[in-house]
């Protein structure tokens, strides 16, 4: 089955279209973002491309800081790929899909310095702020990669402290006091199928990748992050051509934010 889908995809991708229509570097659309969607969380966001549906909750939690950078805070990213969202997932412990999709977004976001983990510092040596980051699709339609990205950056973007009296953390009433971005690091993940490169793949796409890359960069081009999946090997002309097209697609993402 999916070699016969694969020769369809690949026959039309050589036609400059897609299953869809659209053109090979193209996202779907509408392409949606709202803030606070969980009242609950410190902060959350949900962000649809297509029918692509993923939300993301923000917990701020006071702990111990690691012995090696006794004056930072940190983040902690989770996924949790429900049957829900795909028939294809199952309940239980997190599978290497949640687990590199939570790892992707973790890269992203702590490689590109954009929280300053040392004003996540209570007391050096003795309490910091814990940003814990949780990704649930609401319906996976293809690219929970970009989608996730968007929506962590979007709900760290609006989330506020909790009330702290230096012992205790009162989650009932949140604080003016928000946590603040340093910078906005946009990731795109570029898919190589044959000889063809395209963006925001659909489910049926992403039956048949050859190999993946995304890459996340900053407001100027720098890139800060890169993550390869799939199969296949990436030759350095490949990766050069991914990486042009991941930057050249994060500046039209960046404007959702």
């Amino acid at each position: 089955m999916h070699r016969e889908l694969r020769s369809h995809i690949i026959n039309l991708l050589n036609a400059d279209t897609r299953l869809d229509g659209r053109k090979l570097t193209e996202y779907r659309k509408p392409i949606e973002l709202e803030h606070s969607v969980i009242k609950t969380a410190e902060g959350s966001a949900r962000v649809k491309i297509g029918e692509t549906d993923v939300i993301v909750g923000v917990k701020l939690d006071v702990g111990e800081p690691y012995p090696d950078t006794p004056d930072e805070g940190t983040i902690i990213v989770g996924a949790e790929l429900l049957p829900l969202s795909n028939p294809e997932f199952e309940l239980g412990p997190p599978g290497i899909q949640a687990i590199e999709l939570a790892r992707v977004v973790d890269r992203g976001i702590r490689e590109s310095k954009a929280l300053d983990f040392k004003k996540l510092c209570i007391a050096k040596g003795e309490k910091i702020w814990m940003v814990i980051i949780d990704i649930c699709p609401i319906n996976d339609a293809g690219n929970l990669f970009d989608a996730a990205s968007i929506a962590a950056l979007a709900a760290l973007k609006n989330t506020r402290y909790p009330g702290f009296n230096g012992e205790k953390v009162d989650y009932k009433n949140k604080t003016d006091k928000k946590l603040q971005l340093e910078k906005l690091p946009i990731a795109v993940t570029v898919i190589k199928i044959g000889d063809k490169f395209i963006v925001d793949p659909d489910t049926e796409e992403e039956k048949v990748v050859d190999a993946r890359l995304t890459v996340s960069s900053m407001e100027d081009g720098t890139l800060c992050a890169m993550q390869k999946g799939g199969d296949y090997p990436l030759t350095v002309e490949d990766i050069s051509k991914m990486i042009d097209i991941g930057i050249e697609k994060a500046k039209e993402l960046r404007g959702y934010l």
